[in-house]
């Protein structure tokens, strides 16, 4: 451990010309001669709608060193601190009497393990769902008290499908049951929401025309504080900020590309393919966690009834009618390679979390990430037995290497009972639970 004399506050940020930094967790956080903090607990979840197909994404095995599926092998490296979930129902998001809308229910009941009322109105109404009420819990004192972005325009309002309004369809995080939370699918708003520069259209539509980093107004006070830290804190704060100037020159980029575009069809700084653009969001993501502007995220890698095509990897179809492939083996084929494709996004999430130092481990064992459909089989709109996976660790009170399979009519619910519990959150009940789901911290 680097001695120090020097003892910063944890929430320490740089000031300067219209712009302030929050810091990176650095040694000289950490008192002198004291142990080392542990790291912040955070939690992210990652929604993909439209289902899977599920014999691709099925472990043909359960429990320690399982099989991994085809759909899943990207994630071999993270094995031992990757949990699958088989047996888990949406039941909240069934029709129940409803008639339709089996798709703008599926991600607010995935979160929030409650049956979303039907209406085109304004009077939509879920419930509160698993990521805010962790964020009331661990992100007293962040910046903000979560982030929710996406990949997919949700400016679209009023009815979508079936008589649900377009809230349910663009929304997976909701602050209470009826206050859904819009995500940002803009990279540059996220990034300024983030840091700074631009809080009204205005400015941000100057700010978007400057060839400037939102480091320039901080580099006196970088060098200041840079001349003050030991070395291994000094190559740290280096590649944060690097980082920093990455996101930038890369939302910049795709802004020089798009800019012929108009708002709202297609926000300004969103890149030309899927992987470039939800790799950006991604790496937002992790400078939130890094600089702890929040430690709760939700992320919307691809909105239910989407109608996306791949053409990058050869799919020109839409996802969701690729979903619809009528059991059709070449168009199954194809399905499966989308929902790989995906899962290859989340490892590039979970390479980055685990690239960056923290405390004695890195970002990615002080994170539970949540990676999850509302669909099992989205040609019949199969909400039961749904695609789960929940990447931890033993930091995280979780054990990983394990295909856990679930009784037939165990609740999604339970799930997020547990998660909750891991982060301080005892609730006697979640929606329609039934109780924690065992062996989720092994046996």
């Amino acid at each position: 451990m680097v001695l120090t004399k020097m003892a910063l506050p944890r929430r320490t940020f740089l000031r300067g010309m219209g712009a302030t930094l929050a810091l990176p967790f650095l040694d000289a956080m950490v008192p002198a001669l004291s142990a080392r903090a542990p790291g912040t607990p955070r939690f992210a979840a990652i929604y993909v709608g439209n289902g899977a197909n599920m014999f691709d994404w099925t472990p043909p095995t359960e429990g320690v060193g399982f099989q991994l599926s085809p759909t899943l092998t990207p994630l071999e490296p993270y094995r031992d601190r990757m949990l699958v979930f088989t047996g888990l129902d949406n039941f909240p998001a069934t029709d129940q009497g409803d008639s339709g809308g089996q798709h703008p229910r599926a991600a607010p009941a995935f979160m929030s393990s409650v049956h979303p009322k039907q209406t085109e109105g304004a009077d939509v109404q879920a419930g509160t769902t698993v990521d805010q009420l962790i964020a009331e819990r661990i992100c007293r004192d962040s910046k903000l008290s979560s982030l929710e972005v996406s990949v997919d325009r949700n400016d679209v309002v009023g009815a979508c499908d079936h008589g649900y309004a377009c809230a349910y369809m663009n929304s997976m995080a909701w602050k209470s049951p009826t206050m859904p939370l819009p995500a940002e699918t803009n990279p540059r708003f996220v990034f300024e929401r983030l840091f700074g520069s631009g809080d009204t259209a205005e400015e941000r539509a100057v700010r978007v025309q400057e060839d400037r980093s939102i480091l320039d107004g901080l580099s006196q006070e970088i060098a200041t504080l840079s001349n003050k830290l030991g070395g291994s804190d000094r190559a740290k704060l280096g590649e944060y900020l690097g980082s920093i100037r990455d996101v930038e020159q890369r939302i910049a980029r795709a802004e020089s590309t798009n800019s012929d575009f108009d708002l709202p069809e297609r926000p300004v700084g969103v890149p030309d393919t899927f992987r470039e653009y939800a790799e950006l969001m991604f790496d937002l993501q992790v400078l939130t966690f890094q600089a702890d502007v929040t430690r709760v995220t939700t992320f919307m890698m691809a909105r239910e009834n989407i109608n996306r095509a791949y053409n990058e990897i050869g799919l020109p179809e839409a996802h969701h009618s690729m979903s619809h492939h009528g059991n059709n083996p070449e168009k199954m084929k194809d399905f499966s390679k989308l929902n790989t494709y995906h899962v290859e996004t989340l490892a590039y999430y979970l390479n980055k979390l685990q690239s960056i130092p923290e405390a004695d481990g890195t970002l990615l064992d002080s994170t539970v990430v949540l990676y999850g459909k509302g669909m099992s089989d989205g040609n019949t709109h199969n909400n039961y037995s749904v695609p789960v996976v929940v990447i931890g660790g033993p930091e995280n009170g979780l054990a990983g290497n394990r295909h856990l399979v679930y009784p037939k009519g165990t609740p999604l619910a339970n799930l997020s009972v547990s998660l909750l519990d891991k982060f301080g959150v005892n609730v006697e009940s979640f929606g329609d639970s039934t109780g924690e789901l065992p062996l989720l911290s092994g046996v």
